[in-house]
């Protein structure tokens, strides 16, 4: 089975019933196997996959994503375009618990992830300067903006390491940094979903201020704010499936041209074969 469009569901949105024919497929990558099985079906004419970023029942930590097998195994579907749904803090007092941020922005605070495809004889050097898709993500604003919700254009995402959350120190210091959102999941995702030249946009829920407001952060809140917040991540997907399928293909699905530094010659055969389904066409 192949797919046009992926959704990458986070904390809170674990719900495939807007698919119909729905199918669940495993996949196994030369970097082992996703997060979980993929759930592949149908919306209107359109194949869409779903992939629980954590698994079913939310059993693996962010440090312990296996994000290259997660988008290798998307790769393999057919996936151009993905979707992320996410649950984050807020930075900004204007950034209200409930309200939604499409960001433009990351900020890199992990230490702990595999964020490349390209290794044992290969270099590859892809531009990030824009590390969400700025097309599909305008128009996933413009559709968050007319279904009525709180949105906020914009913004930088701050990925930490987790899975603990911040100290007040950390927090503040984001703060004062100007970043905007606080999450534990965009990163390696944005870079390995440009590396494997798909589009990638991200619905960003909030739910809690983060510690710099003089509050504490746990779970309990932040579970129930993004159940909350489920219904309107549905419909925002909803009225995007259609409208993405339909988008002009943008600048993100030749994210690897020119940028295979290593001679084709020089790239071990092992090396080739994994990534085929990456770098076959350049090679």
């Amino acid at each position: 089975m192949k797919a046009d469009i992926a959704i990458i569901g986070g904390t809170g949105v674990y719900d495939t019933a807007m698919l119909d024919n729905i199918k669940d497929v495993e996949i196994d990558t030369p970097f082992g196997k996703p997060s979980d099985a993929i759930t592949i079906g149908s919306f209107g004419d359109i194949n869409v996959a779903f992939l629980p970023r954590h698994g079913k029942g939310h059993r693996i930590s962010p440090s312990k994503l296996n994000s290259r097998a997660n988008i290798m195994a998307l790769k393999k579907l057919g996936v151009k375009k993905i979707i992320s749904a996410s649950a984050v803090g807020s930075l900004k007092l204007e950034h209200a618990p409930l309200d939604i941020v499409i960001p433009d922005q990351i900020y890199d605070r992990t230490r702990m992830r595999d964020s490349t495809f390209f290794e044992d004889g290969i270099v590859v050097h892809i531009g990030f300067a824009d590390p969400f898709c700025p097309g599909m993500s305008s128009l996933l604003y413009e559709i968050t903006s007319d279904l009525g919700y709180s949105v906020h254009n914009k913004g930088t995402y701050v990925c930490m390491e987790g899975p603990q959350f911040s100290t007040r120190a950390e927090s503040k210091v984001y703060q004062g940094l100007g970043f905007d959102i606080i999450g534990m999941t965009a990163l390696p995702e944005a870079k390995l979903a440009r590396e494997a030249e798909m589009c990638y946009s991200m619905v960003a829920t909030v739910t809690d201020y983060d510690v710099w407001n003089e509050t504490d952060v746990n779970i309990e809140t932040v579970i129930s704010n993004a159940m909350k917040n489920e219904d309107a991540v549905r419909k925002i997907i909803k009225e995007a499936i259609p409208r993405i399928s339909q988008k002009a293909d943008c600048m993100c699905e030749k994210a690897l041209a020119g940028a295979i530094v290593t001679a084709s010659d020089k790239i071990p055969v092992e090396t080739k074969r994994k990534l085929n389904d990456l770098i076959g066409k350049y090679l």
